[in-house]
Parts: C-alpha cells; structure tokens; sequence
C-alpha cells in the first residue's frame, strides 16, 4: 500500500501542471489576440469585414474590433487599452503620436466627406461647390443638422468646418448631436429630414435604407484620410506589440492595398477608398 502523503504529492503535482498548462494556454491566446480600436466608418461601410479574415487567415492572430471614434479610439490607447488603430483624424493624430502614445504613424487610404440631407433641401444647398458657403446657408436657414457629437473624426472635421465659416452653432435649436456612430445618425437625420455630414463609403453602404441626397461633394476641405498607428510599448508594455505591428503591416502591404482599392465597385460602381500606402497627404485628391 503506497504511502497517503505520497498519493496527496501526485494529486498536488497534477493540479499545479493543470494550472501551468491552463495559463501557459491562457498567456498564448492573449499573445494571439490583437485589439484594434478604430471608426465606425470602417465598421460600418463593410470594409473590415473584407480585411480582418484575410489577416486572420494568413497570420493566425484573432482581431477583436471595438469600433469607436477617432477621438475614443486615440483615448482607448493613451490608456493602452488597444494594440493598434485605424483612424481618421489628422491634428488628433498628431497630437497621439506626439505625445508618447503612438509609434509608426502610416497613411493607408482615404474616401471623402459629403453633406447630405432630404430631397427637398430647404437650405437650397444643393449642388453648391463651396462647403463653407453652403453650412451658412443652413445655419441662415436654420434648418435641422444633426452631429454626431461624439468626438470622432467625422466630429471633428464638421466642428473645424463651422470654425472656418466663422458660424455658431452650439446651443442653437436647429443643432443637435446624437453621440452615436456615422450610421446611427445617418438614421436619424433620415428619420428627422435633416442635414449631416458623413464620409461617402458609409453612406453609400446604407444608402437604400435612407432618405438621403448627396447635396454638396468635391470640395477640398471634405477630403478623410486614414492612418494606421500602433501603440507604443514603450508606454504600455502589456500592450500586443508585435500583433499591433502585424496588423499595421497587413493593412499597408500590397496585397491588402490592392483589395482597398477595389472593395465596392461590384456593389456600387465605384471604390469607397482609395489605397494611399507609401504616398504623401499632400498628393491626395489630386
């Protein structure tokens, strides 16, 4: 008969191998599991969607995605809450990076922001080539503009927008914020038969449940730029590093490009982003 104490040593022996194998498990998957925090603009337009399970595939990491604004999303990793992101929001960006917070700043694509509002266009904007002349007149008109509100790129764009116009707009009756994503108030500036500003894939991904014109288009001052940044570990060590890096490699890779530049056309006729990897901000929309 084997000596209890010596059957109490293989019990404990085989829970503390259990428990070695369980974290050393645990400590594996995190190292495959990358968190990118990014808009909802890449959200809800369908591109990642495309993008993710092809760098899924190909490099066995497991993205989780938690769709934001730019400005949460840079809030989200100045906390090192997340391992990369995909932004739109230049100056904020900058800002990020400056601060500590970023490493390898890298342009990948951009689309294009649109006013778009009902069919009967009360502030008879319509076709107006000037963006700033045309926000006057729905603030002249003070027809309902529904924001976004939330701190995003898109926010931020519109709120640079109002400044160069020399308008106000906080606090007016005819202004209202939703504190939601691009698609959430796309609905309901649908719902209200009011005005916003919106970047064109979003749109155009959503459009057939909306009630909404493109109004004025093409002007400069409307042009949305993405850039991918991963975290730096220098500030948060636990951050995913070298996941962080893979996804920001994947994204302005060749390949990846390739799919940017298409994804789309078969649907609507033409791309939602033009591939920008390797170019400079100052060549765009040119």
């Amino acid at each position: 008969m084997k000596p209890i104490f010596h059957r109490q040593w293989v019990f404990s022996a085989a829970i503390a191998m259990i428990i070695f194998f369980a974290g050393a498990s645990f400590v594996q998957a995190q190292e495959k599991t990358i968190i990118l925090a990014t808009t909802t603009s890449t959200q809800d337009s369908g591109l990642l969607d495309v993008l993710i399970p092809v760098f899924e595939k190909k490099t066995g990491y497991f993205v989780k995605t938690i769709a934001v604004g730019s400005g949460q999303a840079m809030t989200m990793g100045k906390k090192g809450e997340a391992d990369v992101l995909l932004v739109h929001s230049p100056a904020a960006e900058k800002e990020f990076v400056e601060g500590g917070f970023g490493i390898n700043r890298r342009l990948v694509m951009h689309n294009d922001f649109i006013i778009v509002g009902p069919a009967k266009d009360p502030a008879k904007i319509k076709g107006m080539k000037s963006t700033l002349e045309a926000m006057k007149k729905i603030a002249s008109a003070q027809s309902l503009f529904i924001s976004r509100g939330d701190n995003s790129g898109t926010h931020a764009k519109e709120k640079t927008i109002w400044k160069q116009a020399g308008l106000k707009y906080e606090g007016e009756k005819w202004y209202q914020e939703t504190g939601a994503g691009m698609g959430q108030t796309l609905n309901v500036a649908a719902e209200k038969n009011g005005y916003t500003i919106t970047d064109r894939a979003t749109y155009l991904a959503l459009k057939k449940n909306l009630n909404l014109d493109i109004l004025v288009e093409g002007d400069a001052v409307l042009l949305n730029i993405y850039h991918v940044i991963e975290v730096n570990p220098a500030k948060w060590p636990k951050v995913n590093a070298k996941g962080g890096k893979a996804f920001a490699d994947f994204v302005v890779a060749k390949e990846t490009q390739d799919i940017i530049k298409t994804f789309g056309v078969d649907k609507f006729g033409a791309p939602l982003f033009f591939p920008d990897a390797g170019k400079k901000v100052e060549e765009l929309g040119k």
